[in-house]
């Protein structure tokens, strides 16, 4: 044994030993590269291609028994919610802003027939001017005037009332012959007050009438985009009552013809008496067809026809009485009654 111990003690002896190790090494490295266990360049394992890879679970093994499922925790069962479908709704048109001009249809050569609201009561009122165009221009020009000063808060209008205010119905007539007896007609030379359908006539005797320019009564009624445009307003926003502006008789007309609406006589008397104009007015043999003051009372909508002093005037601090009295008044409670 003590020969042994001396053996590792030689420097030839380990010197040997060391050498056959690394043989030894090397040649196992050798082998292994050989095989395809090894890479010989880098010293990594085998490298498995990525289209190698398996693309799907492995299988799993048949259930047997009622258990509950050892997958479901993991591998939960996807679930759909049913998808709701709102109910259809109408979205209500919205009323337009107080104090701003808003179209309600246009003119024969394109222009727009501006209204503007105030106020938002249940009680729906109207005052239209220049039916009869630059020959009454006038009547634009006072209708104009309550805009501004309802605006500025010089006029209101009561909490029960929505009011909506046409100042020039004849935009192409006011424009095209500004003052003149041939701006009383629309583009296509129609008088639109006789253009309603309501005793229509293609054409009437003009004794006693305006006979200062050539007018027609249209190819039928509603012929002009103008009326057109007006009467659907006046039903599709149930207005109640109606001033349209005229000039010049220094006068009042509940309608064209007999007999008289009760609520639109009534009125009439009323604004005769802050005002000072003729109720009933002057007679002068004009037969009136196809008026729009005829027409609006045939679907019970009051409606009278004013007419200014001149051609000029505004008669501004007699239509401040008429305003107020046509905002406050009520209805009969009776036909032919009084009101409240």
């Amino acid at each position: 044994m003590s020969s042994t111990k001396n053996d590792f003690k030689d420097p030839g002896f380990v010197f040997g030993l060391g050498v056959g190790a690394i043989v030894g090494i090397a040649l196992g490295l050798f082998v292994l590269s050989a095989l395809g266990i090894l890479d010989a360049s880098t010293g990594a394992g085998p490298t498995v291609p990525a289209t190698d890879l398996p693309l799907t679970a492995p299988p799993q093994p048949e259930r047997t028994g009622t258990g509950p499922d050892p997958m479901s925790a993991t591998s939960p069962t996807p679930t759909t919610s049913p998808t709701l479908t709102p109910d259809p709704t109408v979205t209500p048109t919205p009323m337009p802003l107080e104090g701003e001009a808003f179209s309600i249809g246009k003119s024969v050569q394109g222009r727009d027939l501006k209204v503007v609201r105030f106020g938002s009561g249940p009680i729906v009122r109207m005052i239209i001017g220049a039916i009869h165009g630059g020959y009454e221009w006038n009547t634009a020009a006072l209708v104009q005037r309550l805009v501004d000063e309802l605006r500025a808060g010089i006029l209101t209008v009561p909490p029960d009332i929505t009011l909506y205010l046409l100042p020039d119905f004849n935009p192409d007539g006011s424009r095209n012959y500004p003052g003149s007896i041939y701006g009383r007609s629309n583009a296509n030379r129609v008088d639109l007050n006789r253009n309603w359908d309501s005793h229509w006539q293609a054409d009437w005797p003009r004794s006693g009438c305006f006979n200062y320019a050539p007018l027609t009564a249209g190819e039928a009624p509603f012929s002009e985009p103008e009326t057109q445009a007006l009467s659907k307003f006046l039903l599709d926003n149930h207005v109640d009552a109606l001033i349209s502006y005229h000039s010049q008789m220094g006068a009042i007309f509940a309608t064209g013809s007999s007999p008289l609406h009760p609520a639109a006589d009534d009125l009439a008397r009323r604004l005769s008496v802050v005002s000072g104009y003729l109720y009933p007015p002057p007679e002068t043999g004009c037969l009136y067809t196809g008026q729009l003051v005829d027409w609006a009372v045939d679907h019970d909508i009051v409606a009278l026809t004013i007419e200014l002093t001149t051609h000029e005037s505004l008669d501004l601090e007699i239509n401040h009485k008429v305003f107020n009295a046509f905002l406050a008044w009520k209805r009969p409670a009776e036909p032919g009654g009084e009101g409240e």
